[in-house]
């Protein structure tokens, strides 16, 4: 059994500590430490993804073009929210971090950042995100970002430590963004939305187990009940990833059919989508770490490709 969060190891414990301490007690950091620290608690591979799914689903919201203003604000607002929600998913999981071997380096485990500091600057970054969509965009895209924030630091946050579908529910938060897209570039739900909302909620299935299952063991020292803990011999884990990987073929020609996109991303996405499919399926044949690794890079090119895709459709 993964040991009690209440009861962390000697190094955990001294990590733990170390985070709440005051900083003033160790040696002057440089200005370019610190900000790396910041930004590595704004998770900005997670923030990179979350910001070019909204992209995707402006450009699918455009069809008839891009309102440059409108896409400037509305990244610069995703982004800053997708950080903020980083931050404090940091400050709320510290404890548990600092029990994992892959997590315990990080700036507030490691007592780098202090809770304080990093409280501060996770309630800046969403509120200032919101204050910067509700007037420069529109009021739906920033009930979109606000209940994004919601949802995910204070209902998937918790449930990772509570039930198996956490990942599940993790979906929805996860996918937002990508309709708040298509509602800065529209200003109301629609098909498109919908659609661009569906296809990022499918992808983050594979892309979560397979990482989940390549950090099992350490989940598992975290006190997280994810599936592949719960679950050891991984064949619900394959399942599901097959699953979801399956319905995503259909769901992203959805943009092609309601005609939000063109025959070139049609045609493209078919192709990209069995490719991530078949990565899938090989690691439900041998579920190993190797495998499921390249579920995880096939997932972290689909969503660039999906872009590229859009992009190139919508040039043409």
């Amino acid at each position: 059994m993964s040991q009690s969060p209440d009861r962390p190891s000697s190094t955990s414990a001294r990590a733990v500590a170390a985070s709440t301490e005051v900083e003033g007690t160790s040696s002057p950091r440089s200005i370019g430490t610190v900000l790396r620290d910041y930004l590595e608690l704004a998770k900005p591979e997670i923030s990179s993804v979350v910001t070019m799914s909204a992209f995707a689903g402006f450009i699918l919201g455009s069809p008839m073009g891009v309102d440059g203003w409108t896409l400037l604000w509305t990244m610069i607002g995703v982004a800053l929210c997708a950080g903020g929600v980083g931050v404090l998913n940091h400050l709320f999981e510290r404890r548990y971090d600092a029990q994992m071997k892959r997590t315990a380096t990080r700036p507030l485990p490691a007592g780098r950042v202090s809770p304080t500091e990093a409280r501060r600057l996770g309630v800046v970054l969403v509120c200032g995100a919101v204050g910067l969509l509700c007037p420069l965009v529109n009021v739906m895209t920033a009930v979109i970002a606000t209940l994004t924030a919601i949802l995910y630091l204070f209902v998937y946050t918790p449930l990772k430590r509570v039930t198996k579908w956490n990942t599940l529910i993790g979906t929805v938060p996860g996918a937002l963004p990508a309709l708040g897209g298509y509602t800065a570039a529209t200003g109301q739900l629609g098909a498109g939305g919908w659609a661009v909302f569906g296809i990022l909620a499918c992808w983050q299935m594979p892309h979560f187990l397979a990482l989940a299952w390549m950090y099992r063991n350490d989940y598992e020292r975290g006190d997280y009940a994810m599936l592949p803990v719960v679950e050891p011999e991984g064949e619900s884990t394959a399942r599901q990833m097959i699953g979801f990987a399956a319905l995503l073929l259909p769901l992203s020609i959805l943009p092609s059919l309601v005609g939000t996109a063109g025959w070139v991303y049609g045609v493209g996405v078919v192709p990209l989508g069995l490719w991530f499919l078949w990565t899938t399926i090989v690691f439900y044949g041998e579920r190993t770490g190797q495998k499921a690794r390249r579920v995880l890079k096939a997932s972290v090119y689909y969503v660039p490709a999906l872009v590229a895709l859009l992009m190139v459709d919508w040039f043409v």
